[in-house]
């Protein structure tokens, strides 16, 4: 039973500028995350692409390549607004939904009521379609995938862009495969390809119809090869939510000319942000990793293991101070993660025990004014200034979109 639905926005970030500002409707659109000459374009609107406009330009190049070109500064509130829009249009179907990207997300059908469950998929993907446009904006856009897993949903979503509508059933299923490359399956990168052409597959339908033992034990030297055997056929193998492994951020300094106690005020900001998405887990963290990338192209990094795990802002700000104080500097890239997570404080206690729960106190205070009333209304003095270190809205994870971090 084709049961699950996969919903992708088009070009997310570029039509939801597009369609809060209308002057920007029917022009090439890029998103970057600062507007300046070095910045990477993270989204570009159709009209965009059709002029040779990639994700990945840096706008100096892209201006050469469109002179037109509309540059727009990310806005995190509006593609989270969106965002928790769509996600309550596809709650309504089913309890079991889950947000696999700020743009897209899987219905699973198995859990709907009755009167859904009996419903046609087409007539529901179809009727999304309308509801995002009646809901959210007329300019909005997304593309409909309906199979029987995520995968071959996921797959269906990406056969006709943009505004498609396309099902993959057992019926249809070869004839759709013998039209596309190994690397227009999800998943599927040149790396990957190179394993499958080195015994003799090089065409999904090959893929398709390799035995199980072939992928185990040649392709993938793992259990990642019946999971791939399953997946080519329609039984759900990625219905799972991974555990929490490490928190970071990173930012790309604005200028070189930056001097060591501004850029140590830059760390000391991306400190606190990944503090606050740690406490947002009720995590721990033993490890803190910090790490630069300097104009010369060389990469430096200092790390940790702390005697007691910690996640306050004052603990990792201090620890994350010291560490950069070992790192060369002038640099183009800094970057703060913290690892070795758990989920609850150490059960020793300290003769600083005192002085440990105040902290944590003040701490929840201050994310609870911060959840309140937006991100760094309050923070410490050693990061002022640095109110431009603005948060990338992430492509790959939605975790910490329900904590006000913008």
């Amino acid at each position: 039973m084709n049961d699950t639905i996969y919903i992708d926005l088009n070009s997310c970030f570029a039509a939801i500028e597009q369609q809060s500002r209308p002057m920007l409707r029917g022009r090439p659109v890029a998103i970057t995350n600062r507007i300046t000459p070095n910045a990477c374009i993270i989204a570009a609107s159709y009209e965009a692409k059709a002029r040779g406009i990639k994700v990945g330009m840096r706008r100096m190049e892209a201006s050469t390549i469109c002179p037109d070109l509309i540059f727009a500064e990310t806005e995190p509130s509006k593609y989270i607004f969106v965002h928790n829009k769509l996600k309550r249009i596809m709650q309504d179907y089913s309890a079991d939904v889950t947000m696999k990207s700020i743009d897209e997300g899987v219905i699973n059908l198995a859990a709907a009521p009755p009167h859904i469950k009996t419903r046609n998929r087409a007539e529901i993907g179809q009727e999304i379609k309308q509801r995002l446009l009646t809901e959210v904006g007329d300019y909005m856009r997304c593309n409909v995938g309906i199979s029987s897993n995520r995968f071959l949903a996921k797959l269906a979503a990406e056969l006709h862009k943009p505004d498609g509508l396309d099902e993959i059933t057992p019926d249809n299923q070869r004839t759709i495969f013998a039209k596309l490359k190994l690397t227009d399956l999800p998943g599927i990168n040149m790396r990957m390809e190179r394993r499958l052409n080195a015994v003799s597959i090089y065409t999904p339908l090959q893929f398709l119809d390799a035995d199980e033992d072939t992928l185990v034990k040649l392709v993938c030297k793992s259990i990642d090869g019946s999971k791939w055997y399953q997946r080519l056929r329609g039984i759900e193998v990625d219905d799972y939510v991974s555990d929490i492994k490490s928190v970071g951020r990173q930012y790309v300094l604005e200028s070189r000319h930056l001097t060591r106690e501004e850029t140590r005020a830059r760390i000391l900001h991306l400190s606190e942000d990944v503090g606050y998405r740690l406490r947002s887990k009720r995590l721990y963290a033993r490890g803190v990793y910090v790490w630069t990338y300097g104009y010369d192209d060389i990469y430096s990094h200092k790390s940790t293991i702390l005697k007691r795990a910690i996640n306050t802002d004052r603990d990792i700000c201090n620890c994350a101070s010291q560490l950069f104080l070992n790192l060369p500097s002038p640099v183009r890239i800094i970057g703060i993660t913290l690892y070795k997570l758990q989920k609850e404080a150490d059960a020793q206690l300290t003769i600083y025990q005192k002085q440990i729960d105040r902290a944590e106190s003040v701490c929840a205070a201050i994310d609870k004014i911060n959840y309140r009333f937006g991100s760094r209304k309050v923070h410490s003095a050693a990061s002022h200034g640095t109110e431009h270190v603005k948060t990338k809205i992430p492509f790959g994870s939605t975790r910490y979109l329900d904590h006000s971090i913008t």
